[in-house]
């Protein structure tokens, strides 16, 4: 009996053998796959910024046409910065000062939204008060309608208060922000409750709670609203077209319909104006972005 078994050893270690390697190639044959999988994600991501790069230094709008549909499109074979030259020495389309509109409207609204939105939420989550939880509520009913269905009531509204093209109607309606607020919310009521209330046993007050023990902690969420908000309102183009009449106050986004507005569209021109206006918005997020992954390490290594 005991040889039997002694004998069944070596082919069980065999089979298991077997097994192993069958398992390692699978997984090898899946890590493939998924290279495989991402390589193709990448390219459909990068195509139409290739796309977009390649025509915008292509000068002769006749090759640009020839070239659609075609590799050429995407594989830049013409390196000229004469439409870059064109579209920001307009003078009837300052790209200068729709840039500058943009840059402060953008900032200005996503700072003032990320201070209001923050210290709100951090009230609703630790303060007193039996109206939080219909706050709260109402909060969650918002973000089920949409943002169009409010622009002409919105319109309505500014247009009765005088503001109409300024840089305060681009602003001041989008401060107060239902998902940035609840956000906030959903990450301040994970604070641990002997960290509030030891501050409260201290004497701090909320206000002075929020600021040197729930805006430290929330750099996460204040890292993913800012990316949020930045490429929301950088892009934003309904209600900066219903209130602004003239460059003085028009973002880049309003501005670059103008280009589509004659009878023939001058690819070039649009292209380099669509590669101008996606750079700040690429450096901003690679910047955001970083500080984001390194606040949620750092609370990682804090926990």
């Amino acid at each position: 009996m005991k040889s039997e078994t002694v004998q069944f050893v070596p082919a069980i270690d065999e089979a298991v053998a077997g097994k192993g390697s069958q398992a390692m190639k699978f997984l090898a044959g899946l890590k493939n796959v998924r290279v495989w999988c991402g390589l193709l994600l990448s390219l459909c991501v990068l195509a139409p910024l290739m796309m977009m790069v390649t025509i915008s230094l292509n000068p002769d709008e006749e090759q640009i046409m020839i070239s659609m549909g075609t590799i050429k499109a995407f594989i830049p074979h013409v390196l000229s910065l004469e439409n870059y030259r064109e579209i920001w020495g307009d003078p009837n389309q300052p790209f200068a000062r729709y840039l500058f509109n943009t840059l402060l409207i953008v900032f200005t609204t996503v700072f003032m939204s990320i201070v209001v939105n923050s210290s709100a939420a951090f009230a609703l989550a630790w303060g007193q008060g039996g109206y939080r939880k219909i706050v709260i509520g109402s909060v969650v009913a918002l973000l089920a309608i949409p943002g169009e269905s409010l622009a002409l009531p919105q319109l309505l509204m500014v247009s009765k208060m005088g503001i109409i093209d300024s840089y305060e109607v681009q602003i001041l309606p989008f401060i107060g922000n239902a998902m940035s607020l609840f956000l906030f919310y959903q990450f301040f009521t994970k604070i641990p409750k002997d960290l509030i209330d030891a501050a409260k046993v201290d004497g701090v007050s909320l206000f002075k709670t929020y600021l040197h023990i729930g805006l430290p902690l929330s750099k996460p969420v204040i890292a993913t609203v800012a990316i949020l908000q930045f490429l929301e309102f950088w892009n934003s183009y309904l209600w900066p077209v219903m209130v602004t009449r003239g460059p003085e106050y028009r973002p880049l986004s309003v501005a670059m319909s103008a280009y589509f507005g004659s009878n023939q569209a001058y690819w070039g021109n649009i292209m380099a104006f669509a590669v101008s206006m996606a750079i700040p918005v690429i450096i901003f997020f690679l910047f955001v972005q970083r500080h984001f992954v390194q606040s949620i390490t750092g609370s990682a290594v804090k926990g």
